[in-house]
């Protein structure tokens, strides 16, 4: 998923923010015992999530896709005094690490977690949102979003993860998922509601503001 060589994903990990106590610890056990461990943020996409939350200093934020609270507690670091970061995950398997991961940080009483269908939860959400991060089952991102834009300030942010799905957006790769993020970014990019840019992090990061 990596789009960087070792050494210069080691140099950039070297030139930002160390990664916090907490979140070194959950990608440990992360890597250690959960499956799809790759799917986590990790130490460098971690602190640009945190850092863009600190930017625009959210009150509410959503992440659709939790895994193991790893980008959650990152976006969280930049909640207002009185913010609140609503996330939302299908895999009840991983809810009671969730939850105690949550509870060792400093985050907790700002977190609402829901273990369910996002295309269930999303709709009983009356909130505005500063900032939606997008990290769930890719299949789904165009309806995600659809859900969501509506729930998003003007000014506020969209951030989608693995939208260059390992390079194979620009190959000759034309399995079908695959192609549903091929269509998602040009649904992004012909979208006049919003300025947009991709970042070659990780896997690819589509950072989306409505305008």
């Amino acid at each position: 998923m990596e789009l960087l060589n070792d050494a210069l994903q080691t140099y950039l990990e070297q030139h930002c923010e160390p990664e916090p106590e907490l979140l070194q610890h959950i990608s440990r056990e992360t890597n250690l015992m959960v499956p799809m461990a790759k799917m986590l943020s990790g130490h460098f996409q971690g602190r640009v999530l945190s850092f863009l939350s600190k930017i625009i200093q959210p009150e509410r934020i959503l992440e659709i896709g939790s895994f193991t609270g790893y980008a959650t507690l990152a976006l969280a670091e930049g909640l207002k005094e009185n913010g609140r970061i609503f996330t939302v995950d299908i895999n009840e398997e991983l809810e009671e690490r969730v939850r105690g991961y949550f509870k060792k940080s400093n985050f907790g009483h700002k977190i609402t977690y829901q273990v369910g269908n996002a295309l269930e939860f999303i709709p009983t959400l009356n909130e505005t949102f500063d900032l939606v991060f997008i990290d769930a089952d890719k299949k789904n991102n165009g309806v995600y979003y659809d859900m969501i834009f509506d729930k998003v300030r003007k000014g506020g942010l969209i951030v989608v993860d693995n939208v260059l799905w390992s390079g194979k957006v620009v190959s000759d790769v034309n399995d079908k998922d695959t192609q549903l993020i091929r269509d998602f970014n040009e649904k992004i990019t012909n979208d006049h509601r919003v300025e947009k840019l991709i970042l070659p992090i990780r896997d690819g990061l589509f950072i989306i503001r409505k305008i």
